[in-house]
């Protein structure tokens, strides 16, 4: 079955950067677009980063809130997709999930718990 395990959360503080890793099993990752998703206590789930399969050439997009501190890769080898985060900010501790969509369902991991404070 489809599997998604991030790993790579923390306490940072603000300035500093992590690296989010997502381990995939189950489904056609080279083909597969992944998205980092997070969500904010009290908040809604929100699109963060997302990179496209091989068929799309591996485009990738980010929110507006990110772009230029985040960076999205993915190694289609080791079926990984990173997600390096720098110039981190409080208003991005989040839980961060990885999502895959696969044959027309999202699949979803089970989140990686970021916290930015000094």
């Amino acid at each position: 079955q489809v599997q998604l395990v991030e790993s790579g959360g923390g306490l940072v503080q603000p300035g500093g950067s992590l690296t989010l890793s997502c381990a995939t099993s189950g489904f056609i990752f080279i083909t597969t677009d992944m998205k980092w998703y997070r969500q904010a206590p009290g908040s809604q789930r929100e699109l963060v980063a997302s990179i496209a399969g091989v068929l799309g050439g591996g485009a990738t997009r980010y929110a507006e809130s990110v772009e230029g501190r985040f960076t999205i890769f993915r190694d289609n080898a080791k079926r990984t997709v990173v997600l390096q985060m720098n110039l981190l900010k409080p208003q991005d501790t989040a839980v961060y999930y990885c999502s895959a969509d696969y044959l027309a369902n999202q699949y979803w991991g089970q989140g990686t718990q970021v916290t930015v404070s000094s």
